[in-house]
C-alpha cells in the first residue's frame, strides 16, 4: 500500500559546487549469480520482506520502500507481490522490498528495516552493478532518509509524490492547518471534541465531510488553493490527514503539532478565521519524538529525482518540492533535480512516467546525462 507519509528537518554543509559522486559500486566483470527467475521471502526483526529476480537479470537492483499503511493494516507473515513490481521486472530489474516492522507513521523502523533486507539481500545476490532507491508517499520520505544515512550502499534514488518536508512543517502546516481551518468552519464534523479527542474515532467518516464541503462550495474552493487539495479528493484527504495525525499523537503520547503561532491565509476573513480557528499547543516531548523519526536534511549522498503529481488531494506539490530547497539549504542543490509535475491524483502516475523517471536518474549517474537536458 502505497498511500502517503510525511518528513523532518537539520541542516548539514557541503560543498555546492561538486559534481554528482561516483557510483556507490563500479560494475563488475559479470553479474552476480543467482537463479533467475526466482522469489525470496523472509523476515528480519519482525519486518517481513522480498525479493524478486526476473528471466536475465540486468544485473541493477531496485530497493523499493512502500508508503503510509494504517495501523490497522495487518502484517503478513509473508510479504507478498502487489503488482507494483511488474514493469520493473519487465525491464530486468531485482527489485527488494521491506513491509516494516510497524504500521502509521513508521518512518524510523522502516529505515531500519529497509537497511536490515538491504545487507541481507546483498548476500542472496552478491553486489549488484548498481542499487536503487524507490519510494512513493512516505516511501519518498525514506528514500530521502536512506540516502542521508545510508548512501554509500546506493547509487541514487527516485521519490515520487512524497512527504518531502521536516516533520515539524509537514505535520503543523499542510496536516494541522488544513484540519484546524476546516474544523473552525465546519465544527463537529471531523469530532465532536477537536482534533485530538481521544473518544473520537481515528478515521472520521469521508461522507460527512463531503457533505460539509458540498454545502459550502465557496469555502471548499479558497480553502482548496489556500492549502494545494484539489476538490476532487478533498474529503478523503482530510480523513487520512485526520487519522494519520492522531495515529501520531498515539505513538508520540501527546499532541506532536503546534499552531500557536500560525497565521491562516487566503479565506477572505482571515481576520475573523484566525481568532476562531483552534490553537493547539504541542507537548514538547511529544513534539521532540515526532521530529526525531527520521531527520531530514537536504545532505543526500547521492543524485535524488523528485517527482510529484499536478494535483494531489494528501501530499501537495510544494511539500514534494520542498527537499529541493533542503538539499540547497545544505550545499547540496546540485545534487537534487525536480522532474515536471505528471497527472493528477496522490502517486497516479502511471508505469510509463515512472520507468521515464527512473532513466532519467540511471543516465545522470552512469552516463554523466543531466535529467534537465
Amino acid at each position: 500500500m502505497r498511500l502517503l507519509s510525511l518528513g523532518l528537518l537539520l541542516a548539514l554543509a557541503a560543498c555546492a559546487s561538486s559534481p554528482p559522486p561516483e557510483p556507490a559500486v563500479a560494475a563488475p566483470a559479470s553479474k552476480p549469480a543467482i537463479v533467475q527467475p526466482s522469489e525470496h521471502t523472509g523476515t528480519i526483526a519482525g519486518a517481513p520482506w522480498r525479493l524478486d529476480v526476473p528471466e536475465q537479470w540486468n544485473g541493477e537492483l531496485v530497493v523499493y520502500f512502500h508508503g503510509y499503511a494504517p495501523q490497522e493494516q495487518p502484517i503478513p507473515e509473508v510479504m507478498p507481490r502487489n503488482g507494483y513490481e511488474d514493469w520493473l521486472l519487465a525491464q530486468g530489474f531485482a527489485i527488494a522490498q521491506s513491509d516494516y516492522s510497524a504500521r502509521g507513521w513508521s518512518v524510523a523502523e522502516a529505515l531500519a528495516d529497509s537497511e536490515a533486507m538491504r545487507k541481507h539481500v546483498a548476500g542472496l545476490l552478491g553486489q549488484p552493478w548498481r542499487t536503487w532507491a524507490m519510494g512513493h508517499s512516505m516511501g519518498a520520505h525514506i528514500v530521502l532518509g536512506t540516502l542521508e544515512t545510508h548512501g554509500a550502499a546506493y547509487d541514487g534514488g527516485l521519490a515520487l509524490c512524497g512527504a518531502n518536508a521536516p516533520a515539524e512543517e509537514l505535520f503543523s502546516g499542510p496536516v494541522l492547518g488544513a484540519l484546524a481551518v476546516f474544523a473552525h468552519r465546519h465544527p463537529g464534523v471531523l469530532s465532536p471534541g477537536g482534533l485530538f479527542d481521544a473518544g473520537t474515532p481515528r478515521w472520521p467518516d469521508a461522507q460527512k465531510i463531503e457533505a460539509a464541503l458540498v454545502a459550502d462550495e465557496a469555502f471548499a474552493a479558497r480553502f482548496g488553493q489556500a492549502f494545494g487539495i484539489p476538490r476532487e479528493g478533498m474529503a478523503g484527504g482530510l480523513m487520512l490527514r485526520f487519522a494519520v495525525l492522531n495515529e501520531l499523537a498515539e505513538r508520540a503520547g501527546g499532541v506532536p503539532v503546534d499552531n500557536t503561532k500560525v497565521t491562516y491565509s487566503g479565506f477572505g476573513d482571515d481576520a475573523a478565521v484566525n481568532a476562531g480557528v483552534r490553537r493547539y499547543a504541542g507537548d514538547p516531548a511529544a513534539v521532540a519524538y515526532a521530529n526525531a523519526r527520521l531527520r531530514l536534511t537536504g545532505a543526500t549522498a547521492r543524485p535524488v529525482v523528485l517527482m510529484a503529481n499536478e494535483t494531489d488531494e494528501i501530499i501537495p506539490s510544494k511539500t514534494s518540492s520542498r527537499y529541493l530547497n533542503l538539499a540547497r539549504n545544505a550545499g547540496r542543490g546540485e545534487q537534487v533535480f525536480e522532474l515536471p509535475p505528471v497527472g493528477n491524483g496522490h502517486c497516479r502516475f502511471g508505469p510509463e512516467a515512472e520507468s521515464a523517471a527512473l532513466a532519467k536518474l540511471r543516465a545522470w549517474v552512469i552516463d554523466g546525462t543531466h535529467p534537465g537536458k
